[in-house]
């Protein structure tokens, strides 16, 4: 099971990087390109700045979600500073069990700001529809809460392989 686990977050984690790779060159390019058409033509793409926001949204949900894989993502680990260590992992649990129904509430709340923006029809530029960008919201949480799910089942696994050891 473990090691299906793991598989299952390199799988992802690969996705998520080659994503931030991809994403990165299109907004280092467009950046770069908009800044040469400013300096030297005096014009621009219009809608390139609009673009380019909504790819650094992108970013930022691909880049959390690898940051809570890394558990390099903000916490506040007051309480398994001072409670004993045998109970760490207990405290890991829950916390990790409140943090993915908070990214359940978030994701719903985003999956529901993204079918307003569908149902009005928002234009991001040109004929872009807005919701095709702003899917990252519900599928960033969603990713993110996956993330704290794969990071309980193996709380979850390390207790029970400590426990049949003992």
């Amino acid at each position: 099971m473990k090691n299906v686990v793991r598989k299952i977050d390199r799988s992802v984690a690969f996705v998520e990087n080659t994503l931030i790779i991809l994403i990165l060159t299109v907004m280092v390019l467009m950046a770069f390109l908009q800044v040469l058409l400013r300096n030297l033509f005096e014009t621009g793409i219009l809608w390139g700045d609009v673009f380019l926001r909504h790819l650094v949204l992108w970013v930022g949900f691909l880049g959390a979600s690898l940051a809570t894989r890394e558990e390099k993502h903000i916490n506040i680990d007051i309480l398994t500073r001072v409670i004993t260590k045998k109970y760490v992992p207990f405290v890991k649990m829950i916390v990790d069990l409140i943090t993915i129904v908070i990214c359940v509430f978030l994701a719903k709340a985003g999956y529901t700001f993204v079918q307003y923006e569908k149902e009005a029809r928002t234009i991001l530029f040109q004929n872009v529809l807005a919701w095709y960008f702003e899917v990252i919201i519900p599928a960033g949480f969603t990713l993110i809460g996956f993330r704290f799910f794969l990071k309980l089942l193996e709380q979850v696994q390390n207790i029970f392989s400590k426990s049949v050891t003992e």
